[in-house]
């Protein structure tokens, strides 16, 4: 597949660096410690609100996702991988720094004005930190969710030597934007004047072309370099904004009731086809990049991750019923429950990972930041509530762990804990009202519909004491009511 033409120049992104804001302080320098020989390159691709059941290798029917399809006969492919959290900035933070929800510096989305979240602070080490240190050339694309630029939580605090994309997960739900970010630099788009102008530039475009430059780039001036490129996509978060061309390869393919705007996002008169092509085009630009890199020749030494920060939503015309993104789990986006927190997963890494495989042993996205590390070189703090999947990406056994756990504040407040197969959910967790322990058996009843609690008092209990562990947060409105 053919790199498609750069849709925004370098030369005129130069002439529009017009709101430059300061660096951040604690930018990194460009020395650093050479990393091992044959350090494996990594690429982690994140998609925005991608249901797993979105995907064909994961049985969708309708949307065309050839080529993540053809990405998982070529790895491993995992059945039961989860999100860090149900939503943006706290996934992100567990993918980040290998921490749950109930231990994590983010625990849910907490907006700052005029833009951006809560900053990650300092003195909580990422991936990108401890790649950095071992020689690797760090760079991120696409949303950030994790800081205003400037703050403590910019990506160039973090270990990143680049970032090009939005840093406000606000900002990131109109795909065409006002302006873009090349590090703290405010790049206008003059020809983006509106959330529904559907004729100007295309960020997500510019997003892959970035990508493409730093492939390039590096493989230029750096080749003996390995590097570390997080891909944080914006497709298919709504709003339901896609080129034409785009739209029209699902032109009449579905039932359509046009969508009124009401539920958040910008109005469509195809919401389905929409959909379906913001999914399609996020497959085609990992299309794009994976063939650059066989280009290249960095297709070999170079682990690709994919997988989603979260369940899909059912907001800004979106159907997820239609579409069955959930893979018939329970819940959506916001929620605990399995629907929620599911997510695709795929691993491609030549040499290292049988190609077809399928991993059924679960896992959540806190464990890629030790697993990465381990397989770059570089050192794995401890007191990681992740674990290394590199044994069990091998074909070995899956690490063994007492449970999984995930807390959200928002929507009443929830928690989340699994146990083997069990899993154990409260909802209300921040209301002063009686929020039982709910229990299923995930092995019978995967789709959640059968609450066994009052028959397995010995596992509501385990549950208790698991939810009970979790350590306070120091922002108030994160933290929720104890098991009564």
């Amino acid at each position: 597949m053919a790199a498609a033409e750069p849709t925004f120049s370098s030369v005129r992104l130069l002439l529009l660096l017009a709101c430059a804001l300061p660096a951040p302080a604690c930018q990194y320098p460009d020395v650093a410690t050479p990393a091992p020989a044959r350090a494996p390159n990594v690429i982690l691709i994140v998609a925005d609100d991608l249901g797993r059941g979105d995907l064909g290798c994961y049985g969708q029917q309708k949307i065309r996702t050839p080529v993540i399809d053809a990405l998982a006969r070529q790895g491993a492919r995992f059945t039961q991988a989860y999100a860090s959290a149900p939503v943006c900035a706290p996934s992100r933070c567990g993918l980040l720094t290998g921490m749950h929800t109930g231990h994590a510096a983010i625990r849910d989305n907490k907006e700052l004005q005029p833009e951006g979240q809560q900053p990650l602070a300092a003195g909580n080490v990422t991936l990108s930190e401890l790649l950095h240190a071992r020689g690797y050339a760090c760079t991120a694309i696409g949303k950030w969710g994790l800081g205003p630029p400037g703050s403590e939580g910019d990506p160039l605090c973090h270990g990143f030597d680049h970032f090009f994309g939005l840093y406000c997960q606000r900002q990131a739900q109109n795909h065409y934007p006002s302006f873009i970010y090349r590090d703290p630099v405010r790049i206008p788009l003059a020809d983006n004047r509106g959330r529904r102008n559907a004729g100007g530039t295309y960020a997500p475009d510019l997003m892959r072309e970035e990508a493409l430059g730093f492939l390039r780039t590096h493989a230029r001036q750096e080749p003996a370099r390995p590097f570390f490129l997080l891909y944080a996509a914006t497709l298919p978060h709504a709003a339901l904004q896609v080129p034409e061309e785009a739209l029209h390869e699902y032109a009449g393919s579905f039932p359509e009731t046009p969508y009124d705007g009401q539920q958040g996002g910008i109005p469509h008169r195809t919401p389905r086809a929409a959909y379906a092509a913001l999914v399609t085009r996020l497959d085609r630009d990992v299309g794009i990049l994976l063939a650059e890199l066989e280009r290249l020749g960095l297709a070999q030494d170079t682990i690709v991750i994919f997988t989603s920060d979260n369940g899909p939503t059912n907001v800004g015309g979106v159907d997820p019923v239609f579409f069955d993104s959930t893979g018939g789990a329970r819940g959506l986006k916001w929620q605990l429950y399995e629907g929620g927190i599911r997510t695709p997963l795929i691993v491609r890494w030549p040499g290292r990972v049988e190609p077809g495989s399928v991993v059924d042993a679960p896992c959540a996205g806190w464990d890629l930041m030790p697993t990465i590390a381990r397989a770059c070189g570089a050192r794995v703090p401890d007191g990681l509530d992740g674990l290394d999947l590199g044994p069990l990406l091998a074909g070995g056994p899956a690490p063994e762990r007492e449970y999984f756990y995930w807390e959200h504040a928002d929507g009443g407040g929830w928690q989340a804990v699994r146990m083997g197969d069990w899993k154990a959910l409260r909802r209300n967790t921040q209301k002063n009202i009686p929020n039982p322990i709910e229990l299923y058996d995930l092995a019978q009843d995967p789709g959640e519909t059968r609450d066994l609690a009052a028959r397995n008092p010995e596992q509501v209990e385990r549950a208790r004491r698991a939810f009970a562990a979790r350590t306070e947060s120091p922002v108030a409105e994160w933290n929720i009511r104890p098991v009564r």
